[in-house]
C-alpha cells in the first residue's frame, strides 16, 4: 500500500526495495507530526513542535561512518580521514538492509540539496521514522509539488535505526553504520536514531562533487545586508562555534546557518532548514531561534521537559550537551526568500578556544587566513559527537574535516583562489574562553562577540587601530566602540599573567605541529605566516 505523491515510474520499488508494508510519499508536516505521535515515536509538545530522544546515540558516530572504495574514487579520497569499506561488505550491507526493510512501513523525502538550481543535487530519504522524514524535510531544500510527479534522485538514502549491522560479515566496526558509495549513489544509514546524520550524509556529497564544478563547499552559515545581497558575510566553524546564533542577527537577511556553496554566481545554501543547539538557549540573546521551538512542526531533539506541561528545560543536559532543535528556515522572520547570496564580502572564521588564549576578534591577510582554514583550530564542544563531555582542544581542517571526502588542500586552494578573485576580508572570530582557559575563566560574551562582528561587516572595524599580536602574528584592534578593551587583549583578562603565557606557547606549538602536515603541499606565501 502507497500514499503521497511521488513519480510514477520511480518508486521505492523501482530502486529494488520490494516487499514492503505501507510507504508514505512526500508527505507533508502535519502529515508527519500525527504519523510519529500515532507511532509513539515522541510527544506532541507546545505549539504544535515534536519532542523526541534518540537513544543510546545523542550525536553523530563519526568512527562508524564509511567510503566504499570503488575505482572511481580510489585515487580521489582522503582515506586518511574516511575509513573505507570495501564493494562486498557494503553489497552485503545492502542485500541484508532490504531484506531487513520487508514488512516494514517507510517514510519517503523527495528532496533537493541546494538552492542554486543548476547545481542542486536531487536526493531521496528513505526514514523508518515519521520524525526522520520531517526532520530531513525541514533541513533540506523542498520542491514544488509539481515538481515532484517527475523528481527522479541522483542519490537515495536509506536510514534504518532498528538495523544492525555486522561488522564481520559488512567490513565496518560496529553495529552501527553510515556507508557512502558514490559509484552506486546509494548512502546506508543503520543502527542510530541521531538525526544529524541524514543531513551531514549529504553534505558530504556535496563535498565530494561540487569542486570538480569549481564550487567551493562550505561548512558555515551566512548573511548579507538587508536589501543588498552583495553584502554576503560566510561564517565558518564547527559544531558549537556560534555559526547558527551569530548568522541570526535581525539586521541581516539569513541565507542559512550550516552548509554552503561558492560558485562563480555568489553564494547559496545547502539547505532548506537549521538545527540548532538549544542548550541555555535565551529568548533574549536568540529570540529568533528560541521562538521556533513553540512553533508547529519544529522537532525538539533531546531535550529535558515537563511531562504535564511540556514546557522545555533549557538548562538540563542531562540527556545531552548537544541538545537542537530543527526548523524550517522561513521560522526565521528575516530568513531569504531564495536562499542566495554574492561573493562573500568578509569571511568570518569562528574558532571556540578552550585555552583562552586568542582574542576576541583579529584580522588576517589572505596568506594568514589559508593558514587558519587549512588548520581549522577549535574546541570539540560537549555533546556533538559520542563521548566527548567537556570541550577538548581539535584542529579539524577546512573547519569540518569530518564531513571532507577529498584532501584539504582541494577545498583551500578553491578558498584561495575566491578570495583572490572576489577580495574578500577575512576575521578570525573566538567565541570561546576568556580570563583564562576552560573550568577558570568565563565564555566570550555574546553581546560583545556580536558588536565585534557588526562593527568588521559595516567596515567601520576596518578604521580602528590594530596592533601585531607576539604570539600569532595577526592584526588586533585596540579599541572598539561598545566593547570592553580589556576583551580584545586576551592576556590582560587573566590574573596569572605568566599562565597565559605558558597557555600561549602551548597553542602555538600545538598550531606548529599539526600544520607540519601541509607545509609540502602550500605556496611560499602561507609558509611565511605559518605559527611557531
Amino acid at each position: 500500500m502507497e500514499h503521497g505523491r511521488v513519480n510514477p515510474s520511480h518508486k521505492l520499488q523501482d530502486q529494488g526495495m520490494n516487499g514492503l508494508g505501507t510507504v508514505y510519499y512526500n508527505m507533508l508536516e502535519p502529515d508527519l507530526v500525527a504519523h510519529a505521535v500515532k507511532r509513539d515515536e515522541g510527544t506532541l509538545g507546545q505549539g504544535g513542535t515534536f519532542l523526541v530522544s534518540t537513544g543510546k546515540y545523542t550525536g553523530r558516530s563519526p568512527k562508524d561512518k564509511h567510503v566504499v572504495k570503488t575505482a572511481n574514487v580510489a585515487d580521489k579520497i582522503w582515506w586518511e580521514n574516511n575509513a573505507e569499506m570495501s564493494p562486498e561488505g557494503f553489497d552485503a550491507l545492502h542485500a541484508d538492509m532490504l531484506e531487513h526493510m520487508k514488512g516494514r512501513d517507510f517514510f519517503v523525502q523527495d528532496l533537493y540539496g541546494g538552492a542554486d538550481p543548476v547545481l542542486r543535487l536531487d536526493v531521496r530519504v528513505v526514514s523508518e521514522l515519521a520524525w526522520h522524514n520531517l526532520f530531513i524535510r525541514h533541513l533540506l531544500r523542498r520542491p514544488g509539488r509539481d515538481e515532484l510527479d517527475s523528481f527522479v534522485p541522483e542519490f537515495t538514502i536509506i536510514n534504518m535505526p532498528s538495523f544492525k549491522a555486522d561488522p564481520a560479515k559488512h567490513g565496518c566496526v560496529s553495529d552501527t553504520v553510515i556507508a557512502l558509495n558514490f559509484e552506486k549513489k546509494l548512502i546506508l544509514i543503520g543502527g542510530t536514531e541521531y538525526a544529524g546524520e541524514n543531513k551531514k550524509s549529504v553534505f558530504t556529497l556535496l563535498n565530494y562533487l561540487l569542486p570538480e564544478k569549481g564550487v567551493m563547499p562550505m561548512h558555515c552559515s551566512a548573511n548579507h545586508a538587508t536589501g543588498n545581497p552583495v553584502d554576503t558575510a560566510i561564517f565558518f566553524g564547527l559544531s558549537g562555534t556560534g555559526k547558527t546564533t551569530l548568522s541570526a542577527d535581525p539586521d541581516r537577511t539569513l541565507i542559512g546557518d550550516d552548509e554552503h556553496g561558492w560558485s562563480d554566481r555568489g553564494t547559496f545554501n545547502f539547505e532548506g532548514g537549521c538545527y540548532a543547539k538549544t542548550i541555555s538557549l535565551s529568548p533574549k540573546a536568540e529570540p529568533e531561534i528560541y521562538a521556533t521551538t513553540k512553533k508547529f512542526g519544529t522537532v525538539i531533539e533531546n531535550m529535558v521537559f515537563d511531562p504535564e506541561t511540556k514546557e522545555l528545560d533549557f538548562e538540563d543536559d542531562s540527556l545531552t550537551p548537544n541538545m537542537r532543535c530543527a526548523y524550517p528556515l522561513e521560522y526565521i522572520s528575516n530568513a531569504s526568500d531564495t536562499a542566495l547570496g554574492g561573493h562573500p564580502k568578509n569571511i568570518i572564521m569562528l574558532t571556540c578556544d578552550a585555552f583562552g588564549v586568542l582574542p576576541p576578534i583579529s584580522r588576517l591577510t589572505p596568506a594568514q587566513a589559508m593558514y587558519h582554514f587549512l588548520s581549522g583550530f577549535t574546541s570539540k564542544m560537549a555533546g556533538t559527537e559520542r563521548g566527548v563531555t567537556e570541550p577538548s582542544p581539535v584542529f579539524s581542517t577546512c573547519f569540518g574535516a569530518p564531513f571532507m571526502p577529498m584532501r584539504p588542500e582541494v577545498y583551500g586552494n578553491l578558498l584561495r583562489d575566491k578570495i583572490a578573485k572576489h577580495g574578500a576580508t577575512c576575521w578570525l572570530v573566538n567565541t570561546g574562553w576568556t580570563g583564562g582557559a576552560f573550568g577558570t575563566g568565563s565564555r566570550m560574551p555574546i553581546a560583545a562577540t556580536r558588536a565585534l562582528l557588526t562593527a568588521a561587516l559595516d567596515g567601520s572595524l576596518s578604521e580602528s587601530t590594530f596592533r601585531k599580536d607576539p604570539n600569532f602574528g595577526f592584526d588586533v584592534p585596540v579599541t572598539v566602540e561598545g566593547v570592553d578593551a580589556k576583551l580584545l587583549d586576551p592576556r590582560s583578562t587573566w590574573a596569572d599573567k605568566k599562565a597565559y603565557d605558558a597557555q600561549a606557547e602551548k597553542l602555538v606549538d600545538m598550531f606548529a605541529e599539526n600544520f607540519e602536515q601541509y607545509v609540502a603541499h602550500i605556496d611560499d606565501d602561507v609558509k611565511a605566516v605559518a605559527i611557531g
